[in-house]
């Protein structure tokens, strides 16, 4: 790879980010448009009932999650001598076309197809900038490369989807669309013009990438970054009613408390690439232990205003914290599989967004009340301490007599 100067390399690093920008704008964007999405693509049903168009538009949602736990693995595969830059190139012009097939669709059935096509590059594209700006940062640093990639999602949720959201609702939902795409476009520019050139790998191949299922490991660190995540998304899917019938403050405050939450998860993010790089076991171990405290803050503080914006503030940062560092242990448990072993985290995090919204609308369907998913997370963060704790203490069991314990 080439010399290159500090700002030639924070240019190539910010337009990696740009792409987890956009992706962030992709993924959330859809969930405070789903009204005016129901009302354009199902509008017999919304007629009839509009709580039930809304939630038929839902699986847009679902769609898209799909999506991301098929293509990441099945791109790592396919692509695993393919020189990282034209992979991420690729993989942005395949999200423009995805993200302006799903604003031009005219029926709900081809938008649903169009978010599936869309959402394939997600995990691959993580999985790929990420280890490409580990290279630009130099040595040792697959947590500060995944963050800096990762920190333009948690941007997003601050400064994008509340503006494209504002966007759609004063227009229409398919121009904010079109304004995502516009996003990816000039993401794939800048890659083009300012990201250096790194080569693939030279002995990659389907077969080594596939290799990493093969992996117990592989599994079970893929199932701790699912259930790290996953006590995370069952508070935030159900943060708006908390703030409207537990906390008592009116609608308009939900979007402050959804920036709140993504000013912690952007914090967080950034302090958790740092952290895995120097101390893997201890960032991992105390994560979880920090998203425990965060939800027990939540749960017994949420009545209050003070409390609900503390604790979501908390949950955001300290769930994002983990982020870089499981990130990096995937990676570190495939290491003949680097990409693969990427994309499989994001495939984990799809899976924990859906099962941990699951689990949080089940206490509440069982009359638990608004405040149950906070108590659903902490269990399951409980459960991700555990495996953290045995799949640490089974690596320094197996390691070989004189081997010195992996950092970072």
């Amino acid at each position: 790879m080439e010399e290159l100067s500090p700002l030639r390399r924070w240019s190539a690093l910010l337009a990696l980010a740009l792409g987890g920008f956009a992706i962030g704008l992709t993924e959330f964007v859809v969930s405070g448009l789903l009204p005016e999405v129901a009302q354009d693509l199902l509008p017999g049903q919304y007629a009839q009932s509009s709580s039930q168009a809304v939630g038929h538009a839902g699986w847009l949602i679902s769609a898209y999650a799909l999506g991301v736990v098929a293509g990441a693995p099945t791109i790592a595969a396919l692509t695993a001598k393919v020189p990282r830059k034209r992979l991420v190139v690729l993989l942005l012009g395949l999200f423009v076309l995805g993200t302006v097939a799903s604003a031009l669709a005219p029926t709900f059935g081809l938008v649903l197809l169009a978010r599936f096509v869309a959402a394939l590059p997600h995990g691959a594209y993580f999985g790929a900038a990420g280890l490409l700006a580990s290279r630009l940062i130099g040595p040792n640093s697959h947590g500060k490369g995944f963050a800096i990639v990762l920190s333009g999602l948690t941007v997003a949720n601050i400064i994008g989807v509340p503006l494209i959201t504002a966007l759609g609702q004063a227009t229409n939902w398919r121009v904010a669309y079109g304004a995502v795409a516009v996003a990816f476009a000039v993401t794939l520019v800048a890659v083009t013009l300012v990201v250096p050139a790194v080569p693939g790998v030279l002995d990659g191949s389907a077969r080594a990438e596939l290799s990493a299922f093969a992996s117990r490991r592989v599994w079970v660190v893929a199932l701790t970054a699912a259930i790290g995540f996953a006590g995370f998304m069952a508070v935030y899917t159900y943060a708006a009613p908390v703030t409207t019938h537990v906390t008592g403050l009116s609608s308009g405050t939900v979007p402050w408390v959804l920036a709140t939450a993504g000013v912690g998860m952007t914090i967080g993010n950034l302090l958790g690439g740092i952290a895995a790089d120097r101390n893997l076991q201890v960032t991992i171990t105390g994560g979880f232990v920090a998203v425990l405290i965060a939800m027990l803050v939540f749960g017994l503080t949420a009545r209050w205003a003070p409390g609900l914006f503390v604790g979501v503030f908390l949950i955001g940062g300290t769930a994002t914290f983990l982020s870089p560092a499981l990130q990096a242990r995937l990676i570190q448990a495939a290491p003949g599989a680097q990409l693969m072993g990427a994309a499989i985290n994001q495939s984990a995090m799809n899976v924990a967004n859906s099962a941990g919204a699951a689990l949080g609308g089940l206490g509440i369907a069982h009359g638990l009340g608004y405040l149950s998913p906070a108590w659903i997370g902490a269990g399951v963060t409980v459960v991700g301490l555990a495996l953290t704790v045995l799949t640490f203490r089974e690596l320094k069991t197996t390691r070989p007599a004189g081997q010195p314990a992996p950092v970072g």
